[in-house]
């Protein structure tokens, strides 16, 4: 195994600060992520880094980081990894480490440095104020807070702050605007897009991409190499599609060329005598010509619509609600609220308000406390699907099948391989990554299986935190079909309104107002 230096040949020519050189790479035993990829990147320069879910976008971070000894697994099988002398490398994961969710903001931000630091509050109250996450005066100071109590889209503010505080030289961000409301992605691209150091980001988000990257990493997932563009995300697709489009024209005139070939071949050979001499000449012609059709490059798959079925014979209410608790904007402090919200068969309602005004934890009591709460009224029988932001609603633990099968079972008393295999293709999970555990799985691919589930529950009410996030753009219409054609009870929490705006909402709770 060739091992990647730590840090090798400094100052490239020109300003490289990454460099691959033929780097292979394999994820487990018999699962290549990389063949032979080679790519640079220049200092100062915003690269996007895109890809199908589980091409092994993430990976691609991990080298980096295991090239710079941040990273232990992360090792090539073949080629180098070089890195600038002494340049520092600070990522921002998709999600905190559950260990991490124990630990007060300021512990939190300190694991971020190897040495301690005596003047750490500042440098907290400076970038929470970058990713627009504000210390308010209230009972408890804010860096002593624990990281659990923050909502899915505060935390994903405080990743993103610590990798800001670092000050790196290379900035690696890996979904950074899953979780964020409006202001907070604005906030993010601002940031950006006056930030004068190297970063790399792994987005789905192609409007947030289009204001600041200079170029794109694409790894294509069927030829595991790096395809590199200059320009954003429009003009790459643009790129793509002429590409594409003039290999087919090229293909398209070869095989007419080679037929003729083929055909003036048999007619020759049919004459005998020298005729045959020309008809193996012409034979031949037509083999090298084969030789020049080019493999087309694969366009990402999208998964197949599909429906969500209702749980049968709903009738009357679904769910009731009379109140909830909510962060107030103004306080900063816990508040109730009454409501009076009743959902039937084909009722969506649409959650709203900006990050941390409780609309997971309201999401969260609904699970909970439906038994035993009296301001929560579930009917009885009802069967939810629950689609959580973190997927904390599956076992890590579990493969894929295992998972399916745990679903499939609990509907139908007993399994159903053919509906399971099914249903599982239709999310693009094939057999190479059935018998994978969830754990192991991209985030991406993780949402995929999450709606694999929902199919086979046939559950009567549906609620969905943040189902956009991690899901790869060229899936989000067919889910949000989907999810506009639910014909049982929902309630659905989403900052992205180009996706709301896809789904039939009949209710709106804006919270905060």
């Amino acid at each position: 195994m060739a091992k990647a230096p730590k840090h090798a040949k400094p100052d490239f020519s020109g300003d490289t600060v990454i460099r691959f050189e033929e780097v292979s790479f394999e994820y487990g035993h018999n699962k290549p992520i990389l063949d032979e990829v080679s790519f640079t990147v220049r200092r100062g320069t915003k690269i996007t880094l895109m890809g199908q879910n589980g091409a092994g976008k993430t990976t691609i971070f991990g080298l980096i980081l295991g090239a710079a000894g941040e990273a232990a697994g992360y090792q090539p099988e073949g080629g180098e990894i070089h890195l600038a002398r002494g340049a520092t490398i600070a990522t921002a994961r998709q999600v905190i480490p559950r260990p991490d969710l124990e630990l007060s903001v300021r512990d939190f931000f300190a694991k971020c440095f190897k040495q301690k630091v005596y003047d750490l509050d500042p440098k907290i109250e400076a970038v929470l104020e970058v990713v627009n996450l504000h210390t308010h005066k209230s009972e408890i100071d804010l860096k002593d807070r624990l990281i659990k109590t923050f909502s899915g889209g505060q935390q994903a503010r405080l990743l993103l702050a610590s990798a800001l505080i670092q000050d790196p030289d290379i900035l690696l961000l890996d979904e950074p605007t899953n979780n964020l409301d409006k202001a907070g992605i604005e906030h993010l691209t601002q940031f950006l897009i006056n930030y004068r150091k190297t970063c790399l980001v792994i987005s789905h988000d192609a409007e947030f991409l289009n204001a600041f990257t200079h170029g794109v990493l694409y790894l294509d997932v069927h030829t595991r190499k790096i395809e590199q563009y200059v320009g954003d995300y429009k003009d790459v697709v643009e790129q793509i599609s002429a590409r594409v489009e003039a290999e087919n024209r090229e293909n398209a005139r070869l095989a007419k060329e080679i037929q003729a070939k083929k055909d003036q071949a048999n007619v020759f050979a049919n004459k005998g005598g020298n005729m045959r001499l020309v008809a193996k000449r012409m034979r031949e012609k037509a083999e090298e010509l084969e030789e020049e059709i080019v493999d087309v490059r694969k366009e990402d798959r999208t998964i197949k619509p599909f429906t969500i079925p209702a749980q049968p014979d709903l009738i009357g209410p679904v769910i009731k609600l009379d109140q909830y608790s909510m962060i107030s904007p103004k306080t900063h402090k816990p508040v109730t609220l009454k409501c009076k919200i009743e959902l039937r068969k084909k009722n969506h309602l649409l959650l709203s308000g900006p990050n941390g005004i409780g609309k997971s934890t309201l999401l969260g009591k609904i699970m909970e406390e439906a038994t035993t709460s009296s301001s929560i009224t579930i009917t009885e029988g009802i069967r939810i699907g629950y689609y959580r932001q973190d997927f904390s609603m599956m076992d890590f633990r579990d493969t894929v099948y295992q998972s399916l099968e745990k679903v499939i079972r609990s509907v139908e008393g007993r399994l159903i391989e053919t509906e399971l295999r099914a249903v599982a293709a239709s999310f693009l999970i094939g057999a190479d990554a059935i018998h994978t555990p969830i754990g192991s799985l991209s985030e991406g691919q993780k949402g995929l299986v999450a709606f694999a589930r929902l199919v086979l529950l046939r559950p009567g009410l549906l609620i969905l935190d943040e189902p956009t996030n991690h899901i790869n753009f060229r899936h989000l219409p067919v889910i949000a079909r989907a999810l506009d054609a639910y014909e049982g009870a929902m309630i659905l929490v989403s900052h992205v309104p180009e996706f709301v705006s896809q789904i039939r909402i009949d209710q709106v709770l804006e919270m905060g107002k």
